[in-house]
């Protein structure tokens, strides 16, 4: 994995407090061995509180608001879980935004836990396929989405986790899913 596969690819990483800390560092570190450009997006500046279950841990730096960040400076976006962040978040209309314009743009999405609360509060998950961590899969359903309890559910343009023990899984596909739309730009 530490093959310079992503090498330029600008990946948005959208968060808020109380992310659960390993579905972002962990994925953005292997995002960052591939080559990638990692960029955390909040809704506020300055630095963002990670939590492991209920217990504060690092603090990540934000290096842009959501209220600056544009969806077409971006190649591909992850959306960490955390229940508080996920729930904070989903809310926040800048990231509805930016999200749909990923999303319209046919750009990747990697999403794990309660992430895909965003892409509910966004109208993005009718017809499509996912997985989420278990207590929120009604509303997944509830939005259309037609949800499995697997570890990795890769749909078009998504891929999708469960929950922290998914990551290895997770971020295989999520940089193969990278790969792949990075290839699809070059080709076009």
């Amino acid at each position: 994995m530490a093959e310079q596969n992503l090498s330029g690819l600008r990946v948005a990483i959208l968060a808020t407090d109380l992310f659960e800390e390993a579905e972002l560092v962990e994925p953005r570190k292997a995002l960052d061995d591939a080559g990638a450009i990692t960029v955390i997006i909040a809704p506020h500046s300055g630095e963002i509180q990670a939590v492991k279950h209920d217990t504060k841990t690092q603090k990540v730096k934000v290096d842009q608001t959501l209220e600056q960040a544009d969806p077409d400076d971006f190649d591909a976006v992850l959306l960490p879980g955390g229940a508080m962040n996920a729930d904070k978040i989903r809310m926040d209309e800048n990231a509805q935004e930016f999200v749909r314009g990923i999303d319209d743009s046919g750009k990747p999405i990697a999403v794990i836990c309660h992430g895909p609360w965003l892409l509910v509060s966004a109208g993005l998950v009718d017809g499509r396929h996912l997985t989420s961590y278990y207590t929120i899969q009604d509303d997944v359903r509830n939005a259309g989405a037609d949800w499995s309890d697997e570890e990795c559910v890769r749909d078009e343009n998504w891929v999708s986790s469960r929950q922290p023990s998914d990551i290895p899984a997770f971020n295989r596909e999520m940089i193969k899913l990278f790969q792949e739309s990075k290839s699809e730009d070059r080709a076009a």
